[in-house]
């Protein structure tokens, strides 16, 4: 089931900046629809306010999940709408200053005094599409209140068991090395005499953090090194007294702690620890807040020299603000085992070997996991259930019902890193949908894909919004929703059950093909496909019915192939909403004049193709930002009229030895 907030709660905060802009604002008063454009800036704002109520119910109320569907729908044609009349306002501007001087100016922000309104409003259709998009604003805020939505409301919280310091050792497996790496960190800290420390364990959902440290905690070695021993479950609710209330319980051998007066706890948890060497265990730690930890941790400071705070977390950003010692990352298991864990969870047994029919599937099962032990438990659990001979395993690794939510916990515990992220983000990580498991990705290509489709939010005016990409890749990153690859360390892949997660998040709106016929909704606005040797137009006709399109992206990027020019003139003529379009590695001799109607494009890729030159109404393009022309080596000019594309600012032209000269106007391109 798609998380329908993954794009609700981003673009409706983007949507509104952009209809609050004062460059828009201006053009839309002289053409005479800024009332227009004000009203559902209002009708919006109301909307958003009851956003996270209706998001936290539409898991029970069907009435409510189609009514953030529709909304999320026309959200996404309103942005095209207000894209639309932004590249106009541009576009006049451009014609305006190239008819006053033979060079172009920068488009300074002034009115146009030469627009007609009829002439506008008849152009593109541009009158029907207010009217639409009116009306259908105007009945989702009656629905609204049919549906009864109350407005500023929390955000629905993910519940989970708080960990324990328990642990049955006998059915854990392949920790014992981290194990005996965590101790040796441990030892070396405790025997330093100067200060407390804290050992950060950072990894993903599901990796076995908790596990680790149970293990390490009841260690006998540790028996008598230190004073007190404390663990508490942070969990990303962060609540302050309620840490200290558990860890003051945890150290008092399950004393009953009756204070709920954060100083009093405080106080009597610094007593308590004073002059004692101890080692306190925070487990699932989320908050970023350094000033939170600074306050929480004031009682450890009365402490032994030695004493150590053990602590778990998903995002290295925690573990820097707590620590001054590198964090140690948390790999996924090995195949065996992996594959123990799965027969200790399948039929309470250490090995297959009363098993040996179902060795094969195990395989496949725990490689379907990519050795997450939570996923292989979860599945472990369901096949102890539901499964008996091969067949049956077969099924249920096919049938998907482990990474169910509702008999799972598999998607919940890693839909928890999801809810945590901002929702810039959130959009960010859906994009990647598109991408089918192992893909390996490049970081900068990404970037430009999210430049390209608006996923960016400049938040100063000095920073490039390509270092805005950037900051969001390493954040998803340190988060774990990306993996360095271990091919190539250039390049990043993400875990199947992420990807998993990515499609659940992205619903219908992202739509990856392979060569399995599929259910195509026209709901779709971004079409990744497995390249074949030749496309031709059968495979595609489904476009016919996808009007509002915005990537279209052949995988592998690198791979070489021929493309159905009915395809191509079928891109060109219907799918204006084009934001990305790849078209590297094709046997492409020549592009038709009508790519100039693509006024969203901002992302053009045509490397390694056979073009001689590109047709003048690329110039048109005044929103392309990224052109990739590497490897054209028949390509001989550029358009004469480059000066015209002001938003460009990454050309690339790598491997083009017969390209001899720039045009003249290319020095004019600020942006580049």
């Amino acid at each position: 089931m798609a998380v329908i907030e993954v794009f609700l709660g981003a673009i409706l905060t983007v949507l509104l900046e952009k209809l609050a802009s004062g460059e828009l604002l201006k053009f839309l008063r002289h053409v005479g629809i800024d009332a227009q454009v004000v009203e559902w800036k209002t009708t919006l704002k109301r909307i958003q306010a009851v956003l996270t109520d209706a998001e936290n119910k539409q898991t029970t109320d069907k009435d409510v999940k189609e009514w953030l569907i529709d909304l999320e729908d026309l959200a996404l044609d309103l942005e095209d709408l207000v894209d639309e009349l932004n590249t106009e306002a541009l576009q006049r501007k451009l014609k305006e200053n190239k008819g006053s001087t033979s060079k172009v100016k920068k488009l300074v922000p002034t009115c146009c005094t030469n627009l007609s309104f009829t002439d506008f409003m008849s152009d593109r259709g541009i009158a029907s599409k207010l009217r639409e998009i009116s009306g259908r604003l105007k009945v989702l805020e009656e629905q609204k209140k049919i549906l009864d939505l109350v407005e500023n409301v929390r955000g629905r919280s993910y519940r989970r068991l708080p960990t324990t310091s328990l642990v049955v050792e006998s059915k854990v497996y392949g920790r014992e090395n981290d194990k005996e790496e965590i101790l040796k960190i441990l030892f070396g800290v405790e025997s330093n005499d100067s200060q407390i420390s804290v050992i950060p364990i950072v990894g993903m959902g599901g990796i076995g953090k908790t596990t680790l440290v149970q293990l390490v905690y009841n260690d006998e070695r540790l028996k008598d090194k230190f004073d007190l021993k404390g663990w508490a479950c942070v969990s990303d609710e962060f609540d302050a007294v309620r840490v200290t209330k558990n860890i003051l319980e945890s150290v008092s051998s399950g004393g009953k702690c009756d204070y709920e007066n954060f100083d009093t706890l405080q106080n009597k948890l610094k007593e308590i620890l004073s002059n004692k060497k101890f080692l306190v265990v925070l487990d699932d730690i989320w908050n970023e807040n350094y000033e939170d930890w600074e306050i929480l941790s004031r009682p450890f400071l009365s402490g032994k020299p030695g004493s150590t705070i053990i602590i778990t977390t998903r995002q290295e950003r925690v573990a820097k603000i707590m620590s001054g010692i590198p964090a140690y990352n948390l790999d996924l298991l090995s195949e065996g085992d992996a594959l123990s864990l799965l027969a200790q969870h399948a039929f309470g047994a250490k090995t297959f070997d009363g098993h040996p029919d179902l060795i094969e599937i195990g395989k496949s099962m725990v490689s379907r996991c990519k050795m997450l032990p939570l996923a292989v438990k979860a599945l472990g659990g369901l096949l102890r259930i539901m499964a008996v001979g091969p067949e049956d395993w077969e099924e249920v690794l096919k049938s998907g019902i482990w990474m169910n939510e509702e008999k799972s916990e598999i998607l919940p515990a890693l839909k928890l890193s999801y809810h945590h992220l901002p929702p810039e983000l959130k959009r960010c990580f859906a994009y990647c949908a598109l991408f089918p498991k192992d893909y390996e990705f490049d970081k900068f290509q990404l970037v430009y894909f999210w430049m390209a489709e608006g996923l960016l939010q400049e938040t100063k005016k000095d920073k490039l919004i390509e270092d805005v990409g950037s900051e969001y890749f390493d954040e998803l990153l340190a988060r774990s929703f990306f993996q360095q690859s271990s091919a190539n360390a250039s390049r990043f892949v993400m875990h199947d059950l992420f990807n998993d997660l990515a499609m659940s998040v992205a619903g219908d709106k992202c739509l990856r093909m392979d060569d399995a016929l599929q259910e195509i909704s026209v709901k779709v606005r971004h079409l990744s496909f497995k390249r074949s040797w030749y496309e031709t137009y059968p495979r595609f006709n489904f476009l016919d019915k996808v009007q509002k399109l915005r990537t279209f992206l052949p995988l592998p990027v690198e791979s070489f192939g021929y493309l159905s020019q009915r395809i191509l003139h079928h891109l060109f003529t219907n799918s204006y909403c084009l934001r990305v379009l790849s078209l590297n590695g094709y046997a492409i001799y020549e592009l038709p004049d009508s790519i100039g109607d693509l006024r969203h494009l901002r992302y053009l890729g045509l490397a390694d193709t056979g073009l001689r030159w590109l047709p003048e109404s690329v110039c048109t393009l005044i929103n392309l930002q990224v052109l990739i022309l590497s490897g054209c080596w028949s390509l001989t000019k550029l358009p004469t009229s480059m000066e015209n594309l002001v938003k460009l600012r990454y050309l690339d032209i790598s491997r083009t030895s017969n390209l001899h000269e720039m045009p003249r106007g290319i020095g004019q391109l600020t942006s580049l």
